[in-house]
């Protein structure tokens, strides 16, 4: 049993099915770099056969990262696998991660299969996987609820046709840690081969326990962790990357294994995911929430001040926290704005790009005296967001005064030419919404508006986020300026821009319910 805890990254395929928080091609790479980054061991890049925009993001992805493995999930189908293998062309370490539901309720109400058959499917996905990679993953969707006999059957299956990594899901965040962890034991004892193969699990945070059943299962042999920056996930999430990571750094007396993060690097993952999804991070999450080493009580500021660890079991230095300001200003040069701009990770593709960036760098310190890092993730993921717009916004006035309903007057540019309409709405930005929605006319529903303050001041950024629906499909919509009237209608219309688009995409966990009669 290696010492090594593998970090198995998700959060650009599970993270993303998250309502809302699709990603697009550009996006997943950014995301994809900074795990790169991160030092995470696996990056599971998304589900090729979902839709061509998928299989173009995996593709996409496993062409530009070097240092760490890069995933594709497929179903036990041979189409999957195929469009997998196809999306991983190119990859430096490539990995295939099939799977099929183990459990009864599972197998009888969603396969409609006989155990034999699905073990039997199984095993076919998994040999023919190796026909491309050495590099294989079987994940047994459901495990927490399935039968422990033939979880053991299944896995010993699996391990002889191939498979180098056995991940065991709870799927439904049905698991508590000690049956979770004894779970784990038990397969790792009773199965024959079960040291060819390193035990995974995969854990969702329906119960809250995500993080405790996947640290359970770690202390009962379990050797890869599954999980997401901040969480992100359908559902309630998953188990957090970030406390699974500072947990075993942290606890070094309680886990004999350690991971190779770059824990520094933290931060600014979960700066950037939460920046692009819209996702905002709780104040008082562990690790990354802005109050997680933050101290009000007299009581505990004082002990701190005498000696850190009488309050502090991590240093915050060590997740990448700091206070350092953005020294430039509006006279500063491209180069010193880039150079800043390659220290966070960010990089650009084309000097168009930048281009567009440094203007609205320039814009923004024309509005703030103090730049800080926030400011520039937020700058970036607006700058980048903005291209290829169908509904752009060129202008917008708002008056707004008591005993009197607000009226919002927007001008958008909208297929070559400019459109402009007044709107009065219950509030300023009700106002504003409405007016553009006399453009647009889009049928969308607001289910989601949220806004969040970037940085700390009166001067702060503000950073909106909308979520719309329309006929099933949703999409979350970020906007961030100095003006929250205006960040408002940039994440009106970034949603709208998402929402307007063509798009057929599967859920990654949808299965035909005719599954076994499309395996030839």
């Amino acid at each position: 049993m290696t010492d090594k805890l593998f970090i198995f990254d998700t959060t650009l395929r599970d993270g993303e099915q998250s309502p809302g928080a699709s990603m697009t091609k550009d996006e997943k790479i950014r995301i994809a770099r900074a795990l790169e980054k991160l030092r995470v061991d696996v990056i599971e890049a998304g589900f090729p056969a979902a839709s061509p925009g998928d299989f173009e993001a995996v593709h996409a992805v496993a062409n530009v990262i070097n240092d760490c493995s890069v995933c594709g999930l497929s179903r036990a189908l041979d189409h999957d696998i195929d469009q997998a293998a196809a999306a991983l062309k190119g990859a430096v370490s490539p990995r295939i991660h099939t799977f099929i539901a183990t459990s009864p309720i599972h197998m009888e109400m969603k396969l409609r299969m006989q155990p034999d058959s699905v073990v039997e499917q199984a095993v076919r996905a998994v040999k023919r996987a190796r026909q491309y990679t050495d590099n294989v993953e079987f994940s047994a969707e459901d495990a927490g609820r399935s039968e422990l006999d033939f979880l053991c059957r299944m896995i010993e299956a699996v391990i002889k046709a191939g498979a180098t990594t056995i991940n065991i899901p709870d799927t439904v965040g049905y698991k508590v840690p000690e049956r979770f962890g004894n779970l784990i034991h038990n397969l790792i004892t009773r199965v024959p081969n079960a040291d060819k193969a390193i035990f995974s699990v995969h854990c969702h945070n329906d119960l809250g326990l995500a993080v405790a059943n996947s640290l359970s299962a770690v202390l009962n042999g379990a050797r890869q962790v599954e999980c997401t920056i901040n969480g992100l996930g359908e559902r309630a999430g998953n188990a957090a990357l970030e406390e699974i990571v500072m947990a075993i750094r942290t606890r070094g007396d309680v886990f004999t294994c350690q991971t190779t993060i770059d824990t520094t690097q933290i931060i600014n993952c979960s700066r950037l995911v939460s920046n692009i999804t819209g996702f905002p991070v709780q104040p008082n999450k562990a690790i990354v929430g802005a109050n997680a080493f933050a101290h009000e009580s007299g009581i505990h500021q004082d002990g701190v001040l005498k000696h850190r660890q009488t309050y502090e079991i991590m240093r915050a230095e060590d997740v990448g926290w700091t206070a350092n300001r953005m020294v430039l200003g509006k006279h500063s040069g491209r180069n010193a704005f880039k150079a800043h701009l390659k220290r966070l990770n960010i990089e650009f593709t084309t000097e168009e790009e930048l281009n567009a960036a440094f203007a609205r760098f320039k814009e923004l310190a024309d509005k703030k005296h103090e730049i800080y890092d926030d400011d520039l993730q937020a700058l970036v993921t607006d700058t980048l967001s903005s291209e290829h717009e169908t509904y752009k916004l060129l202008y917008l006035r708002v008056i707004s005064e008591t005993g009197e309903l607000p009226t919002a007057q927007v001008t958008l540019f909208i297929g070559g030419e400019e459109k402009t309409v007044s709107a009065k709405g219950s509030g300023p930005v009700d106002a504003t919404f409405k007016a553009i929605e006399a453009l647009v006319n889009s049928g969308a529903s607001l289910l989601v508006y949220s806004v969040n303050n970037v940085t700390d001041g009166t001067d702060a950024q503000g950073e909106v986020g909308v979520r719309l629906e329309k006929e099933g499909r949703i999409v979350n919509g970020q906007g961030s300026d100095t003006d929250i009237l205006v960040a408002s209608a940039k994440a009106y219309l970034n949603a709208l821009n998402k929402i307007l688009t063509p798009l057929s995409r599967q859920h990654p966990q949808q299965h035909n319910t005719n599954l076994c009669k499309n395996v030839p």
